[in-house]
């Protein structure tokens, strides 16, 4: 991978990994209801999914990159449809979550990690997004696209964990801000929107 793929797959990934969604959403309200540190446990969890949506991600697209022109090319417009669709949905997003408001019951540390984790495996959306966004920064003449995939995908984990952990850790404060200050999470949706739907159109530019 050429250092300046790298470059804009971690500016992209950054960009992602800030869009207040429900991991991160998941993560304020677990330290709403428990504190800090129940934020923090959660935060952990919510990366380790990651990690299982990278191994789906980067053994199933991998496989395809190297096996069929077709299904890539249908791989592809899927995942850039998706991407722009995400963003449009954010862009035009204006309400703030419920979720903000409730805490739910309280759980120990290790039911927090594997709720966290099992929230995130579990989402649908984030399985089809990595299918989405992993694959733009592959090369497909790569001799080990699986390889890359995997190294992407731990990257983003590595990148997010101390994202979501800083939320885990502030959750309390944070939310507090958002729900006195609704305009503060529609201008960051509508940011992250905006990323979300050049990636798309980047996507299905980009050639095989």
């Amino acid at each position: 991978m050429e250092g300046h793929t790298l470059w804009v797959y971690a500016g992209a990934s950054l960009a992602l990994i800030l869009t207040p969604g429900q991991d991160m959403l998941y993560v304020a309200t677990r330290s709403l209801a428990q504190g800090r540190m129940a934020g923090l446990f959660s935060a952990i969890g919510v990366c380790c999914g990651i990690l299982v949506h990278t191994a789906l991600a980067a053994f199933g697209v991998g496989a395809i990159l190297q096996a069929s022109e077709g299904l890539f090319f249908a791989l592809k417009l899927a995942g850039a449809a998706y991407l722009v669709y995400l963003g449009i949905r954010l862009l035009l997003t204006r309400a703030l979550p419920p979720e903000l408001a409730t805490g739910g019951a309280a759980l120990s540390p290790l039911a927090l990690f594997w709720q966290g984790m099992l929230s995130n495996i579990t989402n649908p959306k984030i399985v089809l997004f990595f299918l989405a966004f992993l694959p733009q920064f592959v090369d497909p003449a790569s001799p080990h696209p699986t390889r890359d995939l995997v190294f992407l995908g731990v990257l983003y984990a590595a990148m997010a964990l101390p994202v979501k952990a800083g939320v885990g850790l502030a959750g309390g404060s944070l939310s507090e801000r958002v729900l006195k200050r609704p305009s503060t999470f529609v201008w960051m949706n509508r940011a992250s929107g905006a990323v979300l739907v050049a990636l798309g159109l980047r996507l299905a530019a980009s050639e095989r």
